[in-house]
């Protein structure tokens, strides 16, 4: 199976201009930052609540558990959030019709949580629109992974965000380009 595509920033931001013109703007841009800026799946997207991310008195968390039932591989996790997707979180807040902990953070149509499956559609009719065709939901999780990897983040910090039990398969996340490879050299 093919890798998902990491996005430039550019990318990025096309992707998010493009969020801003659909039905659901708000929404569908925070499930994309949360992708970029928490490295989440789309499963662990769809099955976040808002008791997850706000505080009882509706203030972003800097950091919480994905539960067993939330996350891939019947492991919890703790997800920190940086200042740009709190803030982001934090302008979403004001949309949501519910402050019940227990609610969908991102509702779908219905009202009640995305599935896996509709979300992953979701992101791919938003990458499709803006002309990524070797994007996927998948694909946020891995820019950041590459990101934090190009930062000099090590592995080991990386499969721990990741929720990886095993390097291995956070390696094969960090993408590399003749640019990294060509300063690479050049640290010698």
């Amino acid at each position: 199976m093919r890798q998902a595509q990491t996005l430039s920033d550019a990318q990025l931001r096309r992707v998010i201009q493009y969020c801003r013109s659909r039905r659901h703007p708000t929404r569908d841009e925070t499930i994309i930052l949360t992708s970029f800026y928490a490295g989440l799946r789309a499963k662990e997207i769809a099955a976040l609540t808002v008791g997850n991310v706000f505080d009882e008195v509706g203030n972003v968390r800097t950091q919480f558990i994905l539960s067993a039932a939330q996350s891939k591989g019947g492991h919890t996790r703790t997800v920190y959030l940086n200042q740009r997707l709190r803030k982001a979180l934090l302008e979403y807040s004001a949309s949501i019709r519910t402050a019940k902990p227990h609610h969908a953070l991102f509702a779908s149509q219905k009202g009640g949580h995305f599935s896996a499956n509709t979300l992953c559609q979701l992101f791919l009719d938003i990458y499709k629109a803006v002309g990524l065709k070797d994007a996927s939901s998948h694909s946020g999780r891995r820019t950041y992974i590459t990101r934090l990897a190009n930062k000099g983040v090590g592995v080991r910090l990386l499969a721990e965000l990741a929720g990886h039990s095993h390097i291995s398969t956070t390696q094969r996340y960090i993408d590399v380009n003749a640019e990294q490879l060509s300063a690479a050299v050049e640290l010698l």
